[in-house]
């Protein structure tokens, strides 16, 4: 596939780069049949942000809530759409995603603004024209910087397509020119609901369309009160929806998504990635001359919180004990493969031996599991995510099975003393941003029995070990294990005759 007009090989569902969109409405049953075709490699799909209540084997995690499917087998995942609005679905073995295994999922129901079109979904990332398992074992794995691999990214995409300049390859022959711009077509008058997807691997994006102002209705899962802005800041995992309104004459005007090289101090080959907004009757060929934004500047971290404010209202009840601190730290093996460590260990999973599987088994975790059990029910927990190294990098935090609440977020040590944390309706989402060298509390309720993984959503990070997970409420795992037993244990049993004669090892977190 040549989604940027360089050829290169990349992972698809259906055959398709993103994969297809799967629409369903709130309350609905997904059942959702998953087949591997890949020749030498096992995978499973995550549904991101899905709470999966009562359903936690389903929610697709090698190592913790399944084995791996091997190539040639096949899975079926089940479970219901506690929530509605804007989420994806995602390879969530080591780098597939960024090689292309992903796609857009739309739980429909309702909105906190009117609209009059809802427009299909648009994810925004980065684009490397080599498999990003190269970039892995070239740069990260084995002596490599810490924040990522030591490389950019070649270009960057609006919906799975972008243009680049072929003069740039020095004559490679992958490189095709046949690369187009992402388009939506505007009628006047008409309001227009963007559902904005963050794939990448790696980094955070400002999304903009000159000329026209954004109004935010939700983030992730959750609805928000609805407020205008010039452009929104996402990272790996965010979903933002907006409602834009069609209230320009006509002409084209440039849809951007700008990578914000303030995060990290990285860049990619092209970090303003250019879609195309034409209203009807304008020339298909004309490009736009539109301006951006004055008010769009290059910064790091989430859309500023007090922005966020729930519709539906929800306050942090009291924790049983002070918050738990995850301090975040980092080391090297003695043959230079990087690791991070959260609360001084180093997530390390063993694909055979599902964390399910153990609970159900009343079997003991490993260190490298990283295991935090909360076996109370609806008890109210906080956490302290602190970063305690000198890499100053930021961090796209995701939690599976749960919406968490922010209550405080800053630069430096958290002192309880003199931060206060904010329990009245505060901003809750399923993928929040630690700041470099700063801290993040979160809080949620054991309301949702199940492992669940915790992890950086940058997929060099998570490979190089930075994740924990939640064993909450496990005696109620066993139960919802031997509903799925037939199932789980053939996809096991297959798992483990297929890698026995595998041609390639784990050589990463498991994730």
């Amino acid at each position: 596939m040549a989604p940027d007009g360089y050829e290169r090989q990349v992972l698809v569902f259906n055959g398709s780069y993103p994969g297809p969109l799967i629409e369903a409405d709130w309350g609905d049953t997904l059942i959702i049949h998953v087949a591997n075709e890949l020749t030498d490699n096992g995978t499973t799909v995550h549904w991101h942000g899905i709470r999966q209540h009562g359903t936690n084997p389903f929610d697709g995690v090698p190592g913790v809530t399944q084995c791996p499917i091997a190539p040639g087998d096949s899975m079926t995942y089940k479970f219901r759409a506690h929530q509605y609005g804007t989420g994806w679905y995602h390879a969530h073995w080591s780098l597939q995603l960024g090689d292309g295994l992903y796609g857009p999922m739309v739980i429909h129901g309702p909105a906190t603004a009117n609209y009059d079109i809802d427009l299909a979904p648009i994810f925004v990332t980065e684009w490397f024209h080599e498999s990003a398992f190269v970039k892995w074992h070239e740069n990260t794995m084995y002596g490599g910087v810490p924040v990522r691999p030591n490389a950019e990214a070649e270009n960057g995409l609006i919906n799975g397509t972008n243009t680049f300049p072929c003069e740039e390859s020095d004559g490679d022959p992958a490189c095709k020119g046949t690369g187009r711009r992402s388009e939506v077509v505007f009628q006047k008058g008409k309001k227009y609901r963007l559902r904005i997807i963050d794939s990448q691997i790696d980094g955070w994006m400002r999304f903009t369309i000159d000329g026209h102002k954004l109004m935010v209705i939700a983030a992730d899962y959750v609805p928000v009160v609805p407020y205008v802005t010039d452009s929104i800041i996402l990272t790996s995992g965010q979903r933002y929806d907006v409602v834009v309104e069609a209230d320009q004459d006509g002409g084209s005007f440039w849809m951007r998504a700008i990578y914000q090289t303030a995060c990290n101090g990285l860049s990619i080959g092209r970090n303003e990635i250019w879609g195309i907004v034409r209203y009807e009757g304008a020339l298909e060929t004309e490009e736009p001359t539109s301006k951006l934004w004055d008010s769009v500047k290059n910064s790091c971290g989430d859309e500023p919180y007090e922005g966020l404010v729930p519709y539906v209202k929800k306050d942090v009840g009291d924790a049983v004990d002070s918050p738990e601190r995850l301090n975040l730290g980092w080391f090297y093996e003695t043959d230079l493969v990087f690791h991070w460590t959260i609360d001084q260990s180093a997530l390390m999973l063993d694909w055979q031996n599902p964390t399910d599987l153990l609970v159900a088994e009343n079997g003991s975790f490993p260190k490298g599991y990283n295991v935090h059990e909360i076996p109370a029910e609806n008890q109210w927990t906080y956490w302290v995510i602190q970063d305690l190294t000198i890499v100053n990098a930021y961090h796209p935090f995701h939690l599976h099975g749960h919406d968490f609440f922010i209550l405080a977020q800053g630069i430096g040590l958290y002192n309880k003393l003199t931060v206060k944390l904010n329990r009245n309706n505060p901003p809750r989402r399923d993928t929040a941003t630690m700041p470099g060298s700063g801290y993040i509390v979160i809080a949620f309720q054991s309301d949702n029995p199940g492992s669940w993984l915790m992890h950086c959503h940058i997929a060099w990070h998570a490979s190089q070990s930075m994740g924990l997970q939640f064993v909450e409420r496990g005696s109620e795992i066993p139960e919802m294990v031997d509903a799925v037993s037939d199932e789980f244990n053939s996809i096991c049993a297959n798992w483990e005759e297929y890698y026995q004669t595998s041609l390639y090892k784990q050589d990463d977190s498991g994730i």
